[in-house]
């Protein structure tokens, strides 16, 4: 089951399936994507300004669910290339600052839900890796990718040969995730820095956004970013919040942004 919920700037999504550790079959991936379609909706209303990831239960996502799936008849093409690549890359173009709260297990498609959110913060005893050499099968949802570059190929093939999964807190420390914290304090920290974001710039935010993921994915030197930075800037400064952001700094005082 998943639930989405829309208050005081904030789209909040939820994996609400904790019996079956918030795995996801065709019907959850695809009530997944509507959500964020909703929620997209929303934000170019300016109903959303921020939007959080999290799963209920002791576990994000453990990953596909596989009950009444046989070998014989698995498509994994049709899953992964027909409803996963397609929601990931939707949640990654989600057109305002997203973020996860991550626990417990965070496996497969679990993990490249997370992989594609701007801001990832994590339980210090959740579980992340690529425990697939013991089925067969191989990292998927972007996993090799987002891998290879946050942690280096001999980490990466370390992960996918042994199997091995990191902690939280290794995962941070390793520089795939952003922080790590007690599990307990996890969701109410989480909700409170969204809750925050969801009152700022927006369209800054939005650029930045665009423009790392530009940077990221053509490989920019210094001065190419620099120079995209710039035009950006250019934009923005015509924008109704740079001006608020400008003379609220003169005045010394806290700035009220429209987003």
């Amino acid at each position: 089951m998943i639930s989405l919920s829309i208050a005081d700037g904030v789209a909040e999504v939820v994996l609400d399936a904790p019996h079956k550790l918030n795995s996801l079959d065709e019907q959850a991936l695809a009530d997944l994507s509507r959500a964020y379609d909703d929620a997209a909706d929303a934000a170019a209303r300016g109903e959303v300004r921020a939007l959080l990831l999290r799963g209920e239960g002791r576990a994000f996502c453990a990953g596909r669910d596989i009950a009444g799936v046989t070998p014989e008849s698995d498509d994994a093409q049709a899953y992964l290339g027909g409803l996963v690549q397609p929601l990931l890359k939707k949640m990654s173009a989600f057109p305002a600052p997203t973020f996860a709260a991550a626990q417990g297990a965070c496996l497969g498609v679990g993990l490249g839900l997370l992989l594609a959110t701007d801001v990832v913060y994590v339980a210090e005893n959740a579980k992340f890796g690529s425990p697939f050499a013991k089925l067969g099968a191989t990292l998927d949802s972007g996993g090799h990718w987002y891998f290879t570059e946050r942690l280096g190929m001999h980490r990466t093939l370390d992960l996918i040969y042994t199997a091995e999964l990191m902690s939280g807190a290794d995962a941070v420390a390793q520089g795939l995730f952003s922080r790590a914290m007690p599990a307990g304090e996890l969701l109410e920290a989480t909700r409170s820095i969204v809750a925050n974001v969801a009152t700022g710039a927006t369209g800054a935010f939005r650029a930045s956004k665009e423009l790392v993921a530009h940077i990221r994915d053509q490989r920019l030197g210094l001065w190419e970013a620099m120079a995209e930075e710039n035009a950006e800037q250019a934009r923005l400064c015509k924008s109704d919040d740079y001006a608020e952001g400008f003379r609220a700094f003169q005045e010394k005082r806290t700035p009220v942004f429209k987003g």
